[in-house]
Order: C-alpha cells, then sequence, then structure tokens
C-alpha cells in the first residue's frame, strides 16, 4: 500500500493510533480510574462542578491543598495544578480523572480538574478556546480557593498534552483583549503526558472520521507549528512502551520549541504504556509524579 504519512501506509498509521487495540486491558483500567476518582471526590476536600463558561461542559472541579505525610511549608498561596484530560478530544470527562489530585494536594498544592466540550458537539478551536477560558478563570479566581495566580502549571494526558502546549502557546492578553488582565506567562510550567503535538497523522488515520480536522484546523492547533508565549519549562514524558509515534511526536515538539529558547525535556518512562503512566498521578511518590512536584517547587527530593 501507499505510504500516506513518512513511512506509515494507511492501516499502519492507524494501528499507530488506535491505544485502545495496543493495551486489551485498557477498558478495564479506565474504569478502575473512574473508581478511584469517585473515590477521591469524596476524600479530598474541594468545590466540584463549578462553571467557568456558558456551555454546560465548561465545569471544572477544586481539589484544595493539603498537609500530607510529608508536609512541605507553605508561606502564601498554594501553587496551583491544572489537569486537562484526554479521550482523543472526542471521549471521557473531568470526573474521570479526580485521583490525580493525590499526586498534589498532599504536598501543599491546589489542584484543578477541567472539562471541555466534545467533538463532534464542538469543533476543535472551540474546545481549545474552552481549555483557555478554564484558565483564565482560574487565573482570576485563585484567591477564592487559596491559590497562587502567580503558580500556575499544568498537565494534561494523551489529547489533554495537546492542550496543554496549546495552553502555553495562548497569547494571554490577547485572548483578553475586552479587558487585558491576563498576564504573558500565566503558564508558569507544563507537563504534556504522552502528547500529540502534531495533528497531520491524526487527519490522516482512523480518528479523523469524527474529528473532521481539516488542514486549516491542523495549522492553527498543531502545537509543532506554534511558537511558546511565556518562558515558562516545559515536560514531555512518554512511556517506553508506547509506540514510535508518541516519542516523535514528544521529541519533535522539544526540538522545535527549544529554539525558541525555552527549556523543554523529554522523559521517557521505563515500563509504562499509554495507561499506565497517567496512573502515576494517583501516587504522590510515583515517577512522574515526583517530577512534576519538581517542575512546581514542591519535591522532596531523591
Amino acid at each position: 500500500m501507499t505510504n500516506i504519512f513518512r513511512d506509515y501506509d494507511q492501516a499502519g498509521l492507524d494501528a499507530e493510533y488506535n491505544n485502545r487495540l495496543k493495551v486489551p486491558e485498557s477498558p478495564d483500567m479506565l474504569r478502575a480510574g473512574a473508581e478511584r476518582s469517585a473515590k477521591a471526590r469524596t476524600e479530598i476536600p474541594g468545590r466540584l462542578n463549578v462553571s467557568f463558561g456558558p456551555d454546560a461542559e465548561e465545569t471544572l472541579d477544586i481539589f484544595l491543598a493539603t498537609t500530607g505525610a510529608a508536609p512541605i511549608a507553605n508561606s502564601g498561596p498554594a501553587p496551583i495544578q491544572v489537569f486537562i484530560h484526554g479521550g482523543y478530544w472526542r471521549m471521557m470527562h473531568k470526573d474521570d480523572f479526580s485521583y490525580v489530585a493525590r499526586a498534589f494536594t498532599p504536598r501543599s498544592c491546589a489542584t484543578v480538574v477541567i472539562n471541555y466540550g466534545l467533538i463532534p458537539a464542538i469543533h476543535m478551536d472551540e474546545l481549545v478556546r474552552q481549555c483557555r477560558a478554564a484558565l483564565a478563570w482560574i487565573h482570576r479566581n485563585a484567591a477564592s480557593f487559596a491559590g497562587d495566580p502567580e503558580q500556575i502549571f499544568i498537565s494534561g494526558h494523551s489529547a489533554g498534552g495537546h492542550l496543554v502546549a496549546m495552553m502555553m502557546a495562548t497569547d494571554w492578553p490577547r485572548f483578553d483583549a475586552q479587558s487585558p488582565t491576563l498576564p504573558v506567562d500565566l503558564v508558569k510550567g507544563g507537563c504534556g503526558i504522552s502528547g500529540l503535538y502534531d495533528l497531520e497523522p491524526i487527519r490522516l488515520c482512523f480518528l479523523n472520521q469524527e474529528l473532521k480536522l481539516d488542514p486549516e484546523a491542523v495549522a492553527r492547533n498543531s502545537p509543532l507549528a506554534l511558537a511558546p508565549r511565556g518562558p515558562g519549562t516545559l515536560l514531555l514524558a512518554v512511556g517506553s512502551e508506547e509506540g514510535p509515534e508518541y516519542r516523535r511526536q514528544s521529541e519533535d515538539l522539544a526540538a522545535a520549541w527549544r529554539r525558541h529558547g525555552i527549556a523543554v525535556e523529554v522523559l521517557v518512562l521505563a515500563g509504562q504504556n499509554h495507561f499506565t503512566i497517567v496512573e502515576q498521578l494517583g501516587d504522590p511518590e510515583a515517577a512522574l509524579s515526583r517530577l512534576i512536584l519538581d517542575q512546581m517547587g514542591r519535591g522532596t527530593g531523591p
């Protein structure tokens, strides 16, 4: 068959991005994550289903910083970790990932898990806008949950990794043009977890049957073709058991954004696949959690 992207024919490209086929036990893993998340919502103090925009899906959950077994001195408002879920922009919900707060709240960090509308109910441009609106709301309302608007960090898994990079490529004063109060460096650091930063292979594979991306939407929404707007650091984590396209996505974004002068580190986590890698955020001592906590200045050392 004819290659349609790099060295991939249609079947090869489809297989490379079919993570559920690669990890047959993934439905059970996702169900377990949803159960852990429901438990977390009953155990971690916070505010649930807070609206940040007019769409019914524009909601977020806030989990308050707590004092854990290894408390870290905190002389002021808590740093904020914002998590953006994945699901190839067409599935999943914030409620499936509440458990990620367990990585951060015991280390004196507030955690916000955001939700957004899904394709095909909305298009990619609107999905990205909703995530930007969530970050703007968090910055403006941080004091209401004892968070520090000057210490906002973001992480996201899979499609959420793409959205992390899109947030870091946002011109915040321009986004806020009607009332320009948002700083250029609104995001102090990000972590894309098994993220997607070049949407051209997504447009060419089976996923586009639902996503309906055209070349113009790919150009507007591919972080690889954009530039970071602030000086924040970027971590790009990928599992050693993921396919070569996921590694390529992270390596290419790192090379491109380093040319713009920001610090980017690619981290290949041994023994992790596309689904187990994000599960680490259920434990503050897991490798991925520690990397993000170190980025936030809330690490506990080796």
